[in-house]
């Protein structure tokens, strides 16, 4: 199903793509956080493919593409050269990458539960390696950096339930049938809408009902 809707050099590129994105908001972190260089190629690559090695090791797609395309070593790499040697001017342009995030986002969850799907897993489980694919090396790429996942924390703007929607919109789709370049694309766009909305309204996710702790957010 996956090479009906997109051409497997079409399908190579957009990974990539996002890998790279993925690996410049993981190498940033790092020098934020004051990593030496091999602490920045270590984040770098972990946010890049962490997502995807999670969803092909589950669905037994092994060896996974990270470790069978020198494209998944060497674009994670580059990213975190330029980092080392140019972060003030890429802190520059964050909120630029902060874009090509979210559309990595809506990309690899469409990708992530269309991979899954045609691995032989049910739709439901199918979403949910597609959030998995999505938001996994951002997950991964806190908690080495010793970081609550961004995911998790209440101040932080949403990010997986516009995967959570992406990937839903496409479990939908396969469904009843009515999944194509068109639809899969609505879908992507659709998280990568979402994630756009969130960072530009400070949409956040609500905390517990008739939450009355004093505590200070810290804690």
């Amino acid at each position: 199903m996956l090479t009906d809707l997109f051409t497997p050099s079409l399908l190579h590129t957009l990974d990539i793509a996002g890998v790279f994105v993925f690996a410049i908001s993981g190498a940033l972190l790092a020098v934020r956080k004051n990593f030496d260089v091999f602490g920045i190629v270590v984040l770098a690559e972990a946010t890049a493919t962490g997502g995807g090695l999670v969803r092909d090791v589950i669905i037994g797609a092994v060896p996974p593409a990270a470790f069978t395309d020198l494209a998944y070593l060497i674009t994670p790499l580059t990213a975190a050269v330029l980092v080392f040697f140019l972060h003030p001017e890429v802190e520059r342009i964050n909120r630029a990458v902060g874009v090509f995030d979210a559309a990595g986002l809506g990309l690899f969850c469409v990708v992530g539960t269309t991979k899954a799907y045609d691995h032989g897993l049910a739709l439901p489980f199918a979403a949910l390696l597609g959030v998995v694919t999505a938001a996994g090396g951002g997950v991964l790429r806190d908690v080495l950096a010793n970081e609550v996942p961004s995911l998790l924390r209440w101040d932080r703007e949403i990010y997986a339930v516009p995967a959570i929607v992406g990937a839903g919109m496409c479990a939908l789709l396969i469904q009843f049938g009515a999944l194509n370049p068109v639809t899969s694309a609505l879908s992507a766009a659709t998280a990568f809408v979402l994630r756009l909305c969130a960072m530009r309204f400070g949409w956040r996710a609500p905390r517990a009902w008739n939450r009355s702790s004093t505590r200070a957010e810290r804690e």
